[in-house]
């Protein structure tokens, strides 16, 4: 007697939520959950796109943590056919804005321009209790964003 087993697959997830406390430490664990989400798909983003994923995470955390004022953050990933949505909420209402770097490296001002180039939209959100900012990356290549920056309002 023969019996037919059927193969099983497992589908990896297509999304990630994670809150994350709002110290110091809080990007290097939202860059490895991002690889490890990253890894996790079929297929998988080339390797261009997965770096931008990845950078643009550890942006908008550290973001989150410097500049919120809140105790946590969270961090919600999703990955669609040709893109991977980036969301990060914190406690602040005000939007990130593009300034003027400090090129001693002191004052910052490099992340949210950075953030823009390498998404191919932004948009910033309010929710009850702060604001949620969502970059959307393509998964294949590094595409130059069309994205816009928030106004203040």
């Amino acid at each position: 007697m023969h019996t037919a087993t059927a193969q099983r697959t497992a589908t990896p997830p297509s999304a990630l939520r994670a809150t994350l406390e709002c110290r110091p430490e809080a990007a290097s664990h939202a860059r490895h959950l991002t690889g490890t989400f990253l890894e996790s798909l079929d297929p998988a983003p080339d390797q261009g796109a997965a770096e931008a994923v990845v950078l643009v995470v550890s942006e908008l955390v550290t973001n989150a943590v410097r500049h919120s004022g809140g105790r946590f953050c969270s961090l919600r990933l999703t990955a669609q056919p040709d893109t991977i949505a980036i969301a990060v909420g914190d406690a602040s209402r005000v939007p990130p804005q593009r300034r003027t770097p400090d090129v001693r490296g002191e004052g910052g001002g490099f992340g949210w321009a950075m953030i823009c180039d390498m998404a191919t939209a932004t948009a910033v959100s309010e929710e009850p209790g702060g604001k949620t900012v969502n970059a959307i990356v393509a998964r294949r290549g590094r595409a130059r964003g069309h994205a816009a920056a928030p106004t203040p309002g």
